[in-house]
C-alpha cells in the first residue's frame, strides 16, 4: 500500500456482503489511487446447510482473504460469529480498533435499514467506531493510537434496494459500475459456498444473478448508467466538515451525486 494515500475502509456484515453492494466503488477508489481496507465482521459460520460451524466458517474465511487478495485490499479477520452482530460495547471495541488501524477517509457501510439486523447492526457499529476514533478516552480491543483524520461515512443500498417493509430505496450518490461488473462477478464467485446455501435459504437462484439486478436497478434509477452502485451519505456532524464528500471529488465523472435525497 502507498503510505500516503487515502484509505477507505469497508465494514461489512458477512463475507461476501462487500462483494454484493461495495466493491464497484472500491475499485473505482483504487483506480484513482486510494487504498483498500476490506473487514466483514462476522465469520459466516451459519452458511451452510451441511457443514458444521466451525468448518463453514473455515472455508468462508478463505473465500473472504481470496477476493480481498483480488481487490488487492488490506484484510482484517472477523471479530464474532453469524446473527451475533449486536450493538455492544466488546464489540464496538473491535470495529474501533479496526478504523484506528485503518485511518480512513472514506467509510463504507450497510445501509441503516436493511433486510437483516446483522447489517442494521453493523452500520450502527461503523458508525459510532468511526465518531470514536480520534476520542483517547475511548478504550479500543487491541487497544490502539487514535486517529484525527476526517472520516465521511456512506451507506450502501440495502438488499433489494428496499427497507424491511418493502419501500423503496433511492441513493443519493450513484457510482457507475458497468466497467466493474465482471470484476465484480469474479470477486462473488470467489464465496463459492454461498451459491447453494443462497438459493436454499433466500431463494437466490443465482447469487451473480441478484448482483446484476441489485446493480441494474441502481443504474435505472441513476437514469446515467447501466449498472451502479448506491450511497447515501452520513450526516457530517461529528464526523467531518459541513461540504466534505470525497466519494464525489475522488470519482469524477463516474458518479453522479443528486442535489437533494429522494425519499
Amino acid at each position: 500500500m502507498n503510505s500516503s494515500a487515502p484509505s477507505v475502509l469497508a465494514i461489512a456484515a458477512h463475507p461476501d456482503d462487500i462483494e454484493f453492494v461495495m466493491s464497484g466503488t472500491m475499485l473505482r477508489l483504487a483506480a484513482a489511487g486510494w487504498n483498500l481496507h476490506y473487514f466483514n465482521l462476522a465469520n459466516g459460520c451459519c452458511g451452510s446447510m451441511t457443514l458444521d460451524r466451525q468448518a463453514c466458517a473455515a472455508i468462508r474465511l478463505s473465500e473472504a482473504q481470496q477476493a480481498a487478495e483480488l481487490l488487492s485490499a488490506k484484510f482484517y479477520a472477523p471479530i464474532c460469529n453469524d446473527l451475533e452482530i449486536f450493538y455492544t460495547r466488546d464489540l464496538l471495541a473491535k470495529v474501533a480498533s479496526v478504523v484506528r488501524q485503518a485511518r480512513p477517509r472514506i467509510v463504507l457501510t450497510h445501509a441503516l435499514y436493511d433486510y437483516m439486523e446483522d447489517h442494521q447492526n453493523a452500520a450502527r457499529l461503523a458508525q459510532t467506531a468511526a465518531f470514536a476514533k480520534s476520542m483517547p478516552n475511548f478504550i479500543t480491543d487491541p487497544a490502539t493510537q487514535t486517529c484525527g483524520i476526517e472520516v465521511t461515512l456512506y451507506h450502501a443500498q440495502p438488499h433489494g434496494n428496499r427497507t424491511p417493509l418493502g419501500e423503496i430505496v433511492r441513493p443519493t450518490h450513484y457510482v457507475d459500475v458497468t466497467d466493474q461488473l465482471e470484476t465484480k462477478r469474479q470477486l462473488l464467485l470467489a464465496h463459492a459456498s454461498q451459491a447453494q446455501w443462497l438459493d436454499e435459504t433466500q431463494k437466490l437462484n443465482s447469487y451473480i444473478v441478484a448482483l446484476e439486478e441489485l446493480n441494474s436497478e441502481v443504474g435505472k434509477f441513476s437514469g446515467r448508467f447501466q449498472y451502479a452502485e448506491g450511497w447515501r451519505k452520513h450526516l457530517h456532524l461529528g464526523f467531518c466538515s459541513a461540504g466534505a464528500d470525497p466519494l464525489r471529488d475522488a470519482l469524477g465523472n463516474s458518479i453522479h451525486v443528486e442535489l437533494e435525497q429522494r425519499e
